[in-house]
């Protein structure tokens, strides 16, 4: 089953540099490590088991030859870094294989991952690996290995109640894609992870969306062809807000709302 959105994903040319940036919002970013067979490394911001991966390019001749190493390295030599895409965590990769294969998804998978933090932990996952990854391409599907570093209960249990400088914990609430053809993207979604975008009302305007787990994917409709505009809604337990935008991604984050 579907639990929500995993991650999402960010290329940058400078990992330092992304991190600093994220910092003046009030969010931190730490930790991640290299992706050896992918080429790329990475940085993780944390929202509770959610999470925002800045990534960029070690070994681009490996990277030019990967799923996710060729996309983050065009993007960041045709635009210098953006939003690469997202994956959706599945707590049963088999079974949502078997179900999205029905209505011809062209994912491959189970595919096994690892990451080897600078403290020499080894993160482990398996992915359903798309054939297209791209702003506006539908998710993949990932699911972690709770034995593994960062998917303990007791490391769970940390990021739950992790404070960012901004003053809180904080959460991803939705991502938004504005893009010329929402209903073709989101046929996309139904086809390849069986996501089901529906006819949303947002902010006075007539959107396509899907909740997922504790967020929303929102794909709204965009007269321009010059590239979708992303937009990362956060929702922080600190006493500020804040807008920023990062490599053409609008990060907003509003206070908890409280019952």
């Amino acid at each position: 089953m579907l639990t929500g959105i995993d991650h999402l994903i960010i290329a940058t040319p400078d990992l330092d540099d992304a991190v600093d940036r994220l910092a003046r919002l009030g969010i931190e970013a730490g930790g991640g490590g290299v992706h050896p067979a992918l080429g790329t490394q990475n940085r993780l911001a944390w929202f509770g088991d959610s999470y925002l991966e800045l990534i960029s390019v070690t070994d681009p001749a490996r990277a030019a030859e990967s799923w996710l190493g060729g996309p983050t390295a065009r993007l960041i030599e045709e635009r210098g870094g953006g939003f690469v895409g997202f994956a959706l965590s599945s707590n049963d990769l088999q079974a949502d294989l078997a179900s999205v294969r029905t209505k011809g998804s062209t994912l491959v998978g189970p595919v096994p991952g690892e990451r080897r933090r600078p403290d020499g932990a080894i993160v482990r996952w398996n992915l359903a690996v798309p054939s297209l990854v791209g702003p506006t391409a539908p998710p993949f599907l990932i699911e972690h290995d709770a034995s593994s570093a960062e998917w303990t209960p007791a490391e769970r249990e940390a990021r739950a109640v992790e404070v960012h400088p901004i003053g809180g914990s904080i959460r991803l609430v939705a991502l938004e894609v504005s893009m010329v053809d929402p209903a073709r993207v989101a046929n996309g979604y139904r086809r390849e992870v069986g996501l089901d975008p529906e006819p949303w009302l947002a902010d006075g305007d007539w959107a396509l969306a899907a909740v997922t787990g504790e967020q929303r994917v929102v794909l709204r409709p965009a007269d321009s062809t010059t590239g979708p505009a992303v937009v990362i809604r956060l929702s922080s337990t600190g006493s500020r807000g804040g807008t920023a935008d990062l490599y053409g991604c609008r990060f907003v984050i509003e206070p908890f709302a409280r019952a």
